[in-house]
C-alpha cells in the first residue's frame, strides 16, 4: 500500500468519518486553511487512481467513499513504521512511548490485557 502524502491523509480522514461525501462536504472537514475545489477535485482522482476510494454519479456530481478503511491503512503505517524505526520490533516500539511518557501504566495494563484475551 502506498504512503499518502499529508493532504491526502487529511481527505482520507474525512472520508472514514463521513463514509461518503461529496467534494464540498470533504472540504467542510478539513482543517484550515481550506484548500481549493479544484485542489481537492485533483487530489480525490489521484486517491482513485491509487485505489484508496471510488465514485458513485449523480448527474455530473460525484458522491466520494473509501475502499481502504481507516484500520487496513492504519495497519499498513503502523507495520512500516515499526519495521523501519524499531528493528521490527513492537516491544521497542512500547518501550519508546514509556521512555517518552506517551504511555501511562493504566494503557500498559490495557495492552497486556488485550494480548491474554487474544490468546
Amino acid at each position: 500500500m502506498q504512503k499518502l502524502a499529508k493532504r491526502e491523509e487529511q481527505i482520507m480522514q474525512s472520508l472514514w468519518k463521513l463514509k461518503k461525501a461529496f467534494i464540498k462536504e470533504i472540504i467542510e472537514e478539513l482543517p484550515d486553511p481550506k484548500p481549493h475545489y479544484n485542489t481537492t477535485a485533483t487530489i480525490v482522482k489521484i486517491l482513485e487512481e491509487k485505489g484508496f476510494i471510488s465514485h458513485k454519479a449523480f448527474g455530473n456530481s460525484f458522491q466520494y467513499y473509501p475502499l481502504i478503511s481507516k484500520q487496513e491503512y492504519q495497519k499498513d503505517v503502523l507495520g512500516e513504521v515499526v519495521n523501519n524505526y524499531f528493528d521490527n520490533s513492537p516491544l521497542a516500539l512500547v518501550k519508546f512511548f514509556a521512555k517518552e511518557e506517551k504511555i501511562n501504566t493504566e494503557e500498559l495494563e490495557e495492552i497486556i490485557k488485550l494480548i491474554k484475551n487474544n490468546k
